[in-house]
């Protein structure tokens, strides 16, 4: 039988068991899917991601207005001193020539000038870059990429709450499942106890008998104790994962793992799961977008070693004229258009440094895409291994349920004829909890690796 008819064949065998074990409950019953839901909504994991994400789509925004052209408008009040005229001396004495239009050279005496004091300065500029070497456009794809990036780590955190969640379940289900296997044995345990008693009233069965499995009782009623001790901490668990209300309680859907277990039926092989894990692993698709990323930060780098062109407008309006001789209490008005070239040339010895190391960065974001290839490929092979490991150590674990059975009653009929010690019957008795305990766990075990697998591919 191959491996996929063998899982089917368990899954059945498992589900029929686990709807034995499951008792109706009046409550809420909440699914795994309504699990995740709640968590979507609630979970403060993924609230602080999705903040994250709103700040990278105003990232993007603020990328972009680099394209718009920049407008800078300033006004300014001052007071201006007095204008001191000297010769080429340093004299204060004597006159000066100055050429005044229209009248020709004149003699101004130097010494203090009468100076207009207040002052304006209104400016307006205008500037557009055409051309920055490719900076701009980089910039906007590396905030497009880091926007990406910020989606991959929302759904990141939802698969990685939604695992953390099915872990939750899973072991209240199995700890639930063994609550129940506990209180079977406690049952049976008090009814063997209840017919000593009548045997010892006989004188078929001494005190110390009684007293042993009494003990065993006590150890039974422990047991279900811590059982149901850990339940209410894994309630509380989840509670506090999905926020949910003080005192609001629900209980388990089997339903809903039911379905999730039939879902093994069509278990596909270990390869097509690698296919899946390659296509929608988010630590692969985040190591693929941080390789884009690094290779535009190569372009911007480079871009600082190119020259960058604007087009430039001002217009100014300033008072006093104070760029002559004698200055002029008027406001003058000055305004121009042109087109502005920058360039560093100390880029061509310096900015190198930063190119390479951009380079190998680039570089190395590629090798970690293969690193997480590989990563991804072992953690598949492993889980789906022991998926398959676990089917088996299921169908094992019902063989040895049925077996411990069978031994349990030949030897409570051999205790019941007097054939059999009391040991027996107590070793009988162990071997029956341990045995129901270990398939319960086993079962589990098989949904977990199949969620692991799911997680492991990001289809959870």
């Amino acid at each position: 039988m191959n491996n996929h008819k063998f899982l089917c064949a368990l899954v059945v065998t498992m589900m029929v068991g686990a709807k034995c074990c499951v008792p109706v409950c009046a409550q809420q019953r909440m699914s795994l899917q309504s699990l995740f839901d709640l968590a979507d909504q609630q979970s403060q994991r993924i609230k602080v991601s999705e903040v994250a994400l709103k700040a990278a789509e105003e990232g993007v925004a603020s990328a972009k207005t680099a394209l718009l052209p920049s407008v800078e408008f300033s006004v300014q009040g001052s007071y201006t001193g007095n204008a001191f005229l000297l010769s080429r001396a340093f004299s204060a004495s004597g006159t000066t020539e100055y050429i005044v239009p229209g009248l020709g050279p004149q003699q101004v005496p130097n010494g203090k000038q009468p100076t207009p004091h207040w002052g304006n300065n209104f400016t307006v500029q205008a500037s557009q870059v055409i051309y920055a070497g490719g900076a701009i456009r980089s910039g906007i794809e590396i905030a497009k990429l880091g926007h990406q990036l910020a989606e991959l780590d929302v759904e990141k955190n939802r698969q990685e709450v939604r695992f953390l969640l099915t872990g939750y379940y899973l072991d209240l289900y199995k700890l639930k499942n063994q609550s129940q296997v506990i209180a079977k044995n406690i049952e049976l345990t008090e009814k063997v106890i209840a017919q000593m008693k009548d045997r010892r009233e006989q004188g078929t069965v001494l005190k110390n008998d009684i007293t042993r499995y009494e003990l065993q009782l006590q150890s039974l009623v422990l047991a279900k104790t811590q059982v149901d001790d850990a339940q209410k901490i894994i309630r509380h668990q989840i509670a506090t994962t999905i926020h949910l209300p003080q005192g609001e309680d629900f209980e388990l859907d089997a339903q809903s793992l039911e379905e999730e277990g039939m879902a093994l039926k069509a278990l596909t092989s270990e390869e097509s799961w690698q296919q899946k894990a390659m296509e929608h692993n988010i630590d692969i698709r985040q190591a693929t977008l941080a390789t884009t990323m690094s290779e535009q930060k190569v372009k911007n780098t480079r871009a600082a070693s190119l020259p960058s062109v604007a087009v430039v407008a001002e217009n100014s309006l300033v008072g006093p004229y104070t760029s002559d001789l004698i200055p002029r209490n008027a406001n003058v008005n000055v305004w121009f258009v042109g087109i502005g070239v920058k360039y560093n040339l100390s880029s061509l010895w310096k900015n190198k440094h930063d190119i390479r190391k951009a380079r190998h960065e680039s570089t190395q974001a590629h090798e970690r895409v293969q690193l997480a290839r590989e990563g991804m490929e072992n953690a598949v092979q492993a889980n789906y291994t022991n998926l398959l490991t676990s089917s088996v150590e299921v169908s094992t674990q019902e063989k040895q349920v049925e077996l411990a059975d069978q031994n349990y009653t030949v030897v409570k009929n051999r205790y019941d004829n007097d054939l059999a010690l009391l040991t027996d019957m107590l070793d009988a008795s162990n071997m029956k909890l341990s045995a129901d305990m270990a398939l319960v766990n086993a079962r589990i075990d098989m949904l977990y690796y199949y969620f692991k697998l799911k997680y492991i591919t990001n289809t959870l």
